[in-house]
């Protein structure tokens, strides 16, 4: 035990868990952990929604960190915010990992006992999965909470094409949607996202305004609205398995902002292989930078420093030593156009 500005953390198996604020409307002192689960496609903005829920709410709760790949970005970022974060990096927790995954949720709640564990599955799970998952392991000091996903409005028709069924189950089996990204979306093209995203569920809340917005009663309800037992979970007709691939490169090496933004145009333009998500940061002469790809756009943003420079690349058919020889090495390399005859 440790006490700091009057707060209680506990340490346990290198985790900081800390006591809700006494006076944070979402406080009560209960010994049912509380499971929400935020799912959303890759770059959906999963992350961002957890630290501002964090943010609005005043709670530090635990996170149940899964990402696509061995290097933990988004876990570093939460980390960073002095949010508890579990990290399982080797596999999917909807599939995959199910022992594994359920283990841990099982383990978290018999040791740490925090009020509250949010999970973030991986971009390309199965939402369905995961709630089954969880719902297998529900007693009466675990209590599963109404899952919320996040879309990204600049994604939503390109996901449901390219990666149909994996989408639409993120999509189906929750009852709220959270439109992401929205800031320079025109109102014509957001009531058209909306409509795409009210065919796959028409019962859906679907909120298409910015989330940050939002008043402090509706950052408490989603703590404490339970999952509805009566609600059918839909699910694909068969598994789904991503054709993805991913990398993980440690250490990574840039010299100057223009170096770094041309070797996000190359992965952007297919010379790596076909990239669906790329995240990471690195320090650019002393000034640590977060970098992002999205499907077709990017982002590069000043952050805090980080503990050490990586990055996680997300696609297929990625030339893999190329990839480490671009991230690493100091000399530009020259690029060549992926195809998909290759």
């Amino acid at each position: 035990y440790e006490l700091t500005d009057g707060i209680c953390f506990i340490r346990a198996e290198g985790l900081i868990l800390r006591r809700l604020r006494r006076d944070c409307c979402c406080c009560e002192y209960f010994s049912v952990m509380k499971i929400f689960v935020i799912s959303g496609f890759l770059g959906a903005g999963k992350t961002t929604f957890i630290q501002t829920l964090s943010e609005k709410t005043g709670i530090d709760f635990a996170v149940m960190e899964n990402e696509y790949g061995e290097a933990g970005i988004d876990g570093a970022l939460l980390k960073r915010d002095r949010l508890k974060v579990w990290e399982l990096t080797e596999g999917c927790i909807c599939c995959s990992l199910k022992s594994d995954f359920a283990s841990s949720i099982l383990t978290i709640a018999n040791t740490l006992a925090p009020e509250y564990l949010i999970v973030e599955p991986t971009g390309v799970g199965l939402l369905s999965a995961v709630l089954n998952n969880i719902g297998k392991i529900e007693y009466d000091r675990i209590q599963l909470l109404e899952p919320v996903t996040v879309a990204d409005v600049y994604c939503v028709e390109h996901y449901l094409k390219e990666f149909g069924d994996i989408y639409a189950d993120q999509l189906k089996n929750t009852p709220r949607i959270l439109l992401s990204k929205i800031e320079n979306t025109s109102a014509e093209e957001l009531d058209r996202i909306t409509a795409i995203l009210r065919a796959v569920n028409p019962d859906a809340e679907i909120l298409n305004t910015p989330y940050q917005n939002q008043p402090e009663e509706w950052w408490c309800r989603l703590l404490q609205t339970p999952l509805n037992k009566q609600r059918t979970i839909v699910h694909p007709e068969k598994d789904h398995a991503p054709d993805l691939e991913n990398i993980s490169i440690a250490d990574i090496a840039v010299d100057t902002v223009n170096e770094l933004l041309e070797l996000l145009i190359a992965l952007l333009r297919g010379y790596f292989g076909a990239v669906y998500r790329a995240k990471g940061f690195v320090s650019i002469g002393g000034q640590w930078t977060k970098f992002d790809i999205v499907d077709k756009q990017y982002t590069v943003a000043l952050c805090d420093p980080m503990p050490e420079a990586k990055a996680v690349i997300i696609g297929q058919k990625l030339e893999r030593e190329r990839l480490r020889k671009a991230f690493t090495a100091a000399a530009p390399l020259s690029y060549r156009p992926y195809t998909a005859a290759q």
